[in-house]
């Protein structure tokens, strides 16, 4: 419990909440980022707010890492393995397709509708995701 921070947690929500918010209300999309990501390299007619989107998904971040908080150590490391990280981003890709959604259009947008699929999808997600853990750990691979 020593990340538990409820304060930036909090600040955080409301900035993604009050970013989908936005999102929606100035072109009339959903904000799940598979489809934006799909619509920026496919449909000519959005691609430029789609490439602006994922533009900010990343600059966001780093502002707040080298301008806001520079002096703050965020230690952050996923794997070393190439192979985890390939295999996994082929089943993220996979799965937001068979669900009709990533989870941030499920999670963040479809659950603030009410969508009882947005839930359902958001449950599998977060359970398989927990069940994945589980099972590499008992292989000995740590995350």
């Amino acid at each position: 419990m020593y990340n538990f921070t409820p304060v930036s947690a909090l600040i955080g929500g409301l900035i993604i909440g009050l970013s989908v918010v936005l999102y929606f209300y100035t072109t009339g999309r959903l904000a799940g980022i598979s489809g934006i990501f799909e619509n920026a390299i496919s449909n000519t007619s959005k691609r430029l707010s789609n490439i602006l989107f994922l533009i900010g998904l990343v600059i966001g971040p780093m502002i707040i890492y080298y301008i806001i908080s520079p002096n703050e150590q965020i230690a952050f490391k996923i794997t070393n393995s190439y192979f985890l990280i390939i295999s996994g981003g082929f089943l993220v890709g996979f799965g937001t397709r068979l669900s009709g959604g990533c989870t941030s259009g499920h999670g963040i947008c479809g659950i603030g509708r009410l969508s009882l699929n947005s839930m359902v999808a958001t449950a599998t997600f977060v359970a398989t995701g927990m069940i994945t853990v589980f099972i590499l750990q008992q292989l000995g691979i740590y995350l």
